[in-house]
Parts: C-alpha cells; sequence; structure tokens
C-alpha cells in the first residue's frame, strides 16, 4: 500500500505575496492539477497537508479523494509538514511518497514510473528509498518504504534530505524520461518561464 503525502502547507515566500499553489498554470491551479494527477496514480491513498492559506487550498481541491491533514506547525518548516502527513498515513503503508506540490509538469506516469519501481525492488529489499534522477540530478517526489516511518518522525533536519544522506546504501535512482519532477516553481522568475 502506498500513501502519498502532497505537502501544501507551506508559505511559498520566494515567490512573494502570492501563494505559488494557488497560481494558475494553464486552464489549471498548480495545487489542483499535482493532485489530480497523483490521485490518477498507482497510489492507494492520497494526503494533503494543510497550513498556510488552508481554506483556500481545500476549496480548490473539495471534490478530489484525498485526506486533509492539518499542520499546526507549519510555519516551524517543512519537516512538520512531513512529519505530521506520515503520522496520518495508514500503519499499513509499505511505502511513503513525499511529494512537493509546486511541480507544475509532472504527470501521473512519473508518479506511476516510481511506485513501480518500488513495488519490483521490494520484492527482494525492504528497506527502500526511492528517488526520480533525470540525467544526473535527483528530483522530487522520494518514495520511503515503511522502515523509514519512525526516523522520518523524529527527523530533526530540514525536509528529508538528509536521511537520504545517512542511508546510501537504500537508495535505490530511478531513471526518468524527462525533467517533470525537476521543475518546480519557487520564485516570480520560475512561474514566468512556465506560463
Amino acid at each position: 500500500m502506498i500513501s502519498s503525502i502532497i505537502l501544501a502547507a507551506g508559505e511559498s515566500r520566494r515567490m512573494g505575496t502570492q501563494n505559488k499553489l494557488l497560481l494558475q498554470i494553464g486552464s489549471e491551479v498548480l495545487i489542483r492539477k499535482f493532485v489530480e494527477s497523483v490521485c490518477a496514480s498507482a497510489a492507494d491513498a492520497v494526503l494533503v497537508v494543510l497550513g498556510h492559506e488552508a481554506e483556500k487550498i481545500k476549496a480548490v481541491l473539495q471534490d478530489q479523494t484525498v485526506r486533509f491533514v492539518n499542520n499546526t506547525c507549519f510555519e516551524e518548516g517543512m519537516t512538520t509538514s512531513i512529519q505530521s502527513g506520515v503520522k496520518a498515513a495508514s500503519t499499513e503503508s509499505t511505502g511513503l511518497m513525499i511529494c512537493l506540490a509546486d511541480l507544475p509538469f509532472a504527470e501521473t506516469s512519473d508518479f506511476n514510473r516510481l511506485i513501480q519501481a518500488f513495488t519490483d525492488f521490494r520484492r527482494t529489499e525492504s528497506s527502500l528509498i526511492i528517488v526520480p534522477v533525470f540525467q544526473g540530478q535527483r528530483g522530487n517526489p522520494v518514495l520511503f518504504s515503511a522502515e523509514f516511518r519512525d526516523k522520518i518522525l523524529t527527523h530533526k533536519g530540514e525536509g528529508c534530505r538528509e536521511i537520504v544522506r545517512q542511508y546510501p546504501q537504500s537508495v535505490r535512482e530511478v531513471s526518468m524520461e524527462n525533467d517533470n519532477l525537476l521543475r518546480d516553481i519557487d520564485t516570480p522568475e520560475d512561474y514566468k518561464l512556465v506560463t
């Protein structure tokens, strides 16, 4: 069982006054486009972690088959959102796919490629960290096996990069056909490039 945890609680400070997840990408709002792609994937459960402008994000996603998780400590950084999502995910989850939601080009096929790789490796290995790679560069989401659940919940650093670094023997890089999972939006300049 794969639980997908979508981080949608951040304040996107580098974007200025706008919440980047509520920006228009073509005919859709970024967070909605991203969530739809994840919901259409082979993930068994989709959790959306809310914090900053929670009601606005919820309104955009109200008809999606997701479970909302409220992170009251979102101002303390991304790790609190990851931990809120992991804590709320089913204890029967064999995999936890941690998703940054600011990837406007992410497609269902990209997520399925990671989930398929996880399933394949899982046949012979238990502790797994699946990382997408395009032309030598790592992207997101990262898919952790359940063996890392407690490590994530007690982690003190920012995000999960340090955990990935600490367990190189568990990391399996999955070669992607495109840079969809590398191209994120952080600044107004980034946004101009995708519109």
